[in-house]
């Protein structure tokens, strides 16, 4: 679906007022008194906060009915927080269980909720599907939508339709002293542009500061999952992509299969594999010659059909000392990339009639492009009996490989 093009509305509707405003200045009127020329220089003023589209002025019975509508929600889930642990960090975290507890008390108000878990599916999603397919066709609405974040907290987003602009009323809450709520930032903007796709996401980007105003790009994008995905995706999804995704490593966003593996980033890789296992992110034990070569060859092997002599030649592997090179991700060996940030979502499963399964993956970008499947590529996983999986192969559809960035290698491969 193409993007809602509001821009030539919006100047219409400028238009249109600016010459209201000035017929009834000049019809009738010879001399230009000083009350009418601070009449017309606020309203330009309006027009100019208007056009800008940020930090916009929000009425104050308004604001206060939705900061006080934030605190009630909050004190709605306070017993639920209150019992929740919270880890030993300053930096208050919940789990995903915590947070679904809470959608489910948000879900009775009969409103759409989500979480910030990944692949969270929305609670009460019609209402929100409703809204968006009658902006489509140009008719007035709003619609509040909670997203309950890692902290415990909420936001309230209060989407509204004039039938030619879109507005976003945003206000956060955190957990403050004593547990009573406590507001972080009320702020009023409006949407630039936006789409509702036919996957079920909404997309849309807010007006942000733009050059010169500030001296680099301010991105306003974001992407919400309306349309649930199915359990099957969901757990999927976790289990297969979402610590993989197409950040420092090439599993995901390139052509191989068990003919042809030599591509593959595997120095990049094993740390990725690492979490997938173990549960926790994998940290450097400081011996400068790298990772014993046992330890990386088995996790790998454990994942993928290759060899231990496979994997030694397409390695940066140290045969001295018998060890494979590492390094962090950092600026010095990689470029970020909008495409980097993007979310791999399982959209179908299929058996490949082989003993395997076929994951259809797309890589979702709220990243300025705002796009729910940058690319698309058939991932084909094994099952087995005891849980565990290997993957088998990749193919990228529809030359999707252009439109994305080359892969850069983290550790260069020695010749």
């Amino acid at each position: 679906m193409e993007i809602i093009d509001m821009s030539t509305k919006r100047k219409l509707k400028k238009m249109v007022s600016v010459l209201f405003i000035l017929g009834c200045f000049f019809i009738g009127n010879t001399k230009c008194k000083g009350a009418d020329l601070e009449y017309i220089s606020q309203e330009t003023a309006n027009y100019a906060v208007q056009e800008r589209g940020y930090d916009l002025p929000v009425d104050e019975v308004v604001k206060e009915e939705a900061i006080e509508d934030c605190k009630n929600v909050m004190n709605q889930m306070k017993a639920i927080y209150q019992k929740a642990d919270k880890g030993t960090s300053s930096n208050v975290v919940v789990s995903e269980t915590v947070m679904e507890e809470m959608q489910e008390v948000l879900k009775e108000k009969n409103v759409p909720v989500i979480t910030s878990a990944p692949y969270s599916n929305m609670a009460n999603y019609s209402k929100m599907e409703e809204f968006l397919f009658r902006a489509e066709q140009d008719l007035t609405g709003d619609i509040v939508l909670y997203r309950i974040n890692r902290d415990g907290g909420i936001e309230r987003l209060k989407f509204n339709y004039d039938g030619t602009d879109m507005y976003l009323l945003a206000v956060k809450a955190v957990w403050g002293m004593n547990d009573n709520p406590s507001i972080v930032y009320v702020s009023y903007t409006r949407i630039e542009e936006w789409k509702y796709t036919e996957k079920g996401w909404f997309g849309y980007t807010l007006c942000v500061p733009k050059y010169p105003e500030v001296s680099e790009a301010v991105d306003g994008s974001s992407m919400i999952r309306i349309k649930p995905l199915s359990d099957e995706c969901r757990e999927v999804s976790k289990k297969c992509v979402y610590l993989l995704g197409y950040q420092g490593n090439n599993l995901l966003c390139s052509d191989w299969d068990r003919s042809d593996m030599e591509g593959l980033d595997y120095n990049g890789l094993y740390e990725y594999l690492y979490r997938m296992k173990y549960g926790e992110r994998y940290e450097f034990s400081g011996n400068s010659s790298g990772i014993p070569a046992e330890e990386f060859e088995n996790l790998i092997m454990e994942f993928l059909p290759i060899t231990a002599e496979q994997i030694k030649k397409w390695a940066v592997f140290d045969s001295e000392h018998q060890t494979y090179d590492w390094e962090r991700l950092g600026c010095l060996n990689y470029s970020p990339t909008y495409f980097g940030t993007s979310l791999p979502e399982v959209v179908e499963i299929r058996d490949s009639g082989e003993g395997n399964s076929v994951l259809v993956v797309d890589a979702v970008c709220d990243t300025f492009i705002c796009n729910d499947a940058v690319i698309t590529s058939e991932l084909t996983v094994k099952f087995n009996d005891d849980k565990s999986f290997k993957y088998m192969g990749n193919k990228i559809l529809n030359n999707g490989t252009k439109e994305v960035p080359k892969y850069q290698y983290r550790i260069k491969r020695k010749n």
